[in-house]
């Protein structure tokens, strides 16, 4: 089933994210963590790129793995910044040819050894113009990424949200935010996305902060904003893992359960590859996702 018609009958959509092995590590060490998650019973899993495309190849093959082996809803990421048109159209034909429905159609990321001058001539410039060829040329479910604090590239807020319309006007059919620390944001993000008349379903994403480490790369790479109550948690535990490990999953969770009371369409969990995380939220929502998953479709 494509993600857009498990969104018109589900009240409440849980996700996973994880991300192919490093092309110099053996692709069967993400198969323990995919069976692990798929015994969680999510509704899809997605599987991202690595920097500038670098691992394209094995996320078509983890797609179907996930897809083909388990029946299990995959979502595979597509990203246009470093591929040209006709690389687009094999990993297409590909994720095709593997009973793949779902893609999330984004820009991605530069390489990082990019060299301005360096990227394929008539590559799809942004995430619009790569919605616009999934719609016109497949008949993919097409996600798209949103930013509660803002793309990094754009010039503020209410630009980007203006660029979101026109990735549900070239046919997007469901969104999922960048993760985020403060539900305040996500909730002002989404009253303004109305106010635009963008009507997509949007599942929110969230990531358990389990060391001092992760926080200092996502705000470096995302400059998201971390909340005081956040960075005090932070602070008081940096110097004693478990309790920073623990501290950080109870944040997450709060998040969620919060998140679910407000009425959220999804929760997209970026796992970072671990499914003990992701059980452990399962585990800790498991009685109001019941309630949930129970209470008759809204429209």
């Amino acid at each position: 089933m494509n993600i857009k018609e498990k969104f018109k009958e589900k009240r409440l959509l849980i996700s996973f994210e994880i991300f192919p092995p490093k092309p110099d590590y053996p692709i069967d060490t993400i198969y323990k963590t995919i069976d692990e998650l798929h015994s969680l019973a999510p509704d899809f899993m997605s599987v991202t790129y690595g920097a500038g495309g670098s691992t394209k190849d094995r996320t078509v093959e983890i797609s179907s793995y996930i897809q083909n082996k388990y029946n299990l809803t995959s979502n595979a990421h597509v990203t246009c910044i470093s591929s040209s048109r006709n690389e687009i159209e094999n990993i297409s034909n590909s994720l095709k040819e593997n009973n793949i429905k779902n893609v999330m159609a984004l820009r991605g990321d530069y390489p990082k050894d990019y060299i301005p001058g360096s990227l394929p001539s008539d590559r799809y410039k942004n995430s619009v113009d790569l919605i616009e060829y999934f719609k016109k040329n497949t008949d993919f479910c097409i996600g798209a990424a949103c930013y509660p604090e803002k793309h990094p590239d754009a010039r503020d807020l209410n630009a980007d949200i203006d660029f979101l319309k026109r990735k549900q006007d070239a046919g997007a059919d469901y969104l999922v935010t960048q993760l985020f620390f403060d539900n305040g944001i996500f909730y002002d993000f989404y009253d303004k996305t109305q106010k635009k008349g963008i009507s997509l379903p949007i599942s929110a994403g969230i990531m358990p902060i389990l060391n001092k480490r992760q926080i200092n790369t996502i705000v470096r790479l995302t400059g998201n904003s971390i909340p005081k109550r956040f960075m005090r948690l932070l602070e008081k535990y940096e110097n004693n893992p478990e309790a920073l490990n623990e501290a950080g999953m109870s944040y997450a969770i709060s998040q969620i359960i919060d998140l679910l009371s407000w009425g959220v369409a999804g929760i997209h969990v970026y796992t970072m590859n671990k499914s003990s995380t992701a059980g452990k939220i399962l585990e800790s929502i498991s009685a109001i996702r019941g309630v949930l998953t129970n209470e008759r479709k809204i429209s």
